[in-house]
């Protein structure tokens, strides 16, 4: 129990214990905090990097997708600007109209060949029916529920999302322009349709890992561009019921019901003016990923390049490493410093306190302590002044020895003094010394010698000192 309460308390503990705590606290404690700070910055500096890296990325395909459809948008203009394509849709009556057809098959077929993104070439009349295309499905049909023709005939040029067609079945990109006759009346809509797989191959040129995609959403928040096909024409969120009727109506993607995928966290995509990025879990697994997002110029739709947070938390987990490595190695460094100098200046005060002890003891040896008085450090001089205190402790000792003899001689002569005094001035001493004195004249009266007076004397002195006592 005492030692498990001197463990406890840090005022007893060893001198060596405080000074390798207080040097290893004075020294990991900046450390570790330094080595923290600049762990966070690195892994903020680190995190926006890599969403850097995301949105440069989306803004780099997005970049290449408008100029595509700037491209295809110029060449329509000029398709629907060419004089067979007015020819055609301007003559009357309708047999004049079968005299161009050649030449107009061949323009359409031309416009075609010249561009293998290319899915199909056709115009339509003023009701909304098509009455000439390079792929004879699309003749005689009538898409005037098409969002494209009721645009394209209202005067202005459009570019569709990626829909599915109703005729070949196939997703496609479809642009339009209105063709007018020399006199600027609309007389026509001209429509390119750009195969869909070709919009999906430039989202997906992007290798970034076996884990990682890039996907295309319209105004809507509908994916029409994703490398999972079973995730087309899904929303990221639920679409308020206007929007979902609008486009169900317009048979849009073909579908009888657009599903969500419910992700709210890939909100901010819907419409975004610019680049971002954004994390979320991905359904059906919620595995945790991170999005980087940039719009497109020429039409509302957002590009967004996804890639797990596992990937992108890789060379987080290498920089905590190395920080954390780098704090051990120094703070284990650190310790064994420490515990050096603990020792080195421990070791001299162990040595004082076991010299004093034997001084203390009167077994003291002055060459336990002559490795420490070499030392020319602030330790050395202080045993050098403890062996010359030492040295003064014991000349001292001996002559106090000295003194505590001589006085006990002066004590002992003292005291037979005063044991004399006590005798010779006691009243029965003094007496007695009276009938010595008559004695002696008695002796003296009879002729006694002297011999025989003081040996008679000194027997009657040894019987009165006897009875006294």
């Amino acid at each position: 129990m005492k030692h498990l309460h001197r463990l406890l308390y840090p005022p007893g503990w060893p001198i060596a214990v405080k000074l390798s705590v207080a040097l290893l606290c004075v020294a990991i404690a900046p450390m570790s905090f330094t080595a923290y700070y600049n762990l966070q910055r690195s892994l903020q500096s680190l995190e926006a990097g890599e969403y850097r890296k995301l949105e440069l990325l989306a803004t780099s395909t997005a970049s290449r997708l408008d100029q595509l459809i700037a491209d295809i948008q110029r060449f329509v203009v000029q398709v629907s600007s060419d004089r067979n394509v007015v020819g055609f849709l301007t003559a009357t009556p309708p047999a004049k109209r079968e005299t161009l057809r050649q030449d107009l098959q061949q323009t359409l077929l031309n416009v075609f060949r010249s561009n293998p993104d290319f899915d199909a070439v056709y115009l339509m009349d003023k009701s909304g029916r098509c009455v000439a295309s390079t792929d004879a499905k699309f003749v005689g049909q009538n898409y005037a529920f098409r969002e494209y023709f009721r645009q394209a005939i209202g005067g202005r040029s459009y570019v569709s999302s990626i829909l599915v067609g109703e005729t070949s079945k196939r997703a496609g990109l479809f642009l339009s322009h209105p063709v007018r006759s020399p006199k600027g009346e609309i007389v026509g809509v001209t429509v390119l349709k750009i195969k869909g797989e070709n919009i999906w191959a430039i989202a997906n040129t992007l290798q970034l890992g076996s884990s990682s995609y890039a996907f295309l959403i319209d105004q809507h928040g509908v994916i029409i561009s994703h490398r999972d096909r079973s995730l087309l024409y899904h929303s990221l969120n639920p679409l308020p019921p206007h929007t979902l009727n609008q486009v169900l109506t317009d048979r849009r993607y073909g579908q009888n019901q657009i599903k969500s995928l419910n992700i709210p966290q890939l909100k901010v995509m819907v419409m975004a003016t610019e680049p971002g990025h954004t994390s979320y879990r991905s359904p059906p697994t919620q595995i945790p990923r991170i999005v980087g997002f940039a719009p497109l110029e020429v039409q509302p739709w957002v590009l967004g390049v996804s890639q797990p947070k596992t990937q992108f938390s890789a060379p987080l987990n290498r920089l905590i490493w190395q920080h954390g490595s780098s704090v051990i190695i120094v703070g284990s460094i650190t310790a064994i410093i420490a515990l050096l100098l603990a020792r080195s200046i421990s070791r001299p005060i162990r040595a004082l306190t076991a010299a004093a002890q034997a001084l203390e003891q009167g077994d003291f040896n002055p060459q336990a302590l002559a490795f420490v008085s070499r030392n020319h450090d602030d330790m050395g001089q202080l045993v050098r002044v403890f062996l010359q205190m030492a040295s003064e402790v014991k000349a001292r000792e001996q002559n106090l020895k000295q003194q505590v003899v001589a006085l006990r001689i002066e004590i002992d002569e003292t005291k037979r003094a005063k044991d004399f005094r006590e005798i010779t001035e006691n009243e029965h001493f003094r007496q007695l010394q009276k009938k010595i004195q008559k004695l002696r004249t008695k002796a003296i009266a009879k002729h006694e010698t002297e011999t025989e007076y003081f040996e008679r004397l000194q027997n009657q002195v040894q019987s009165l000192r006897e009875r006294s006592l």
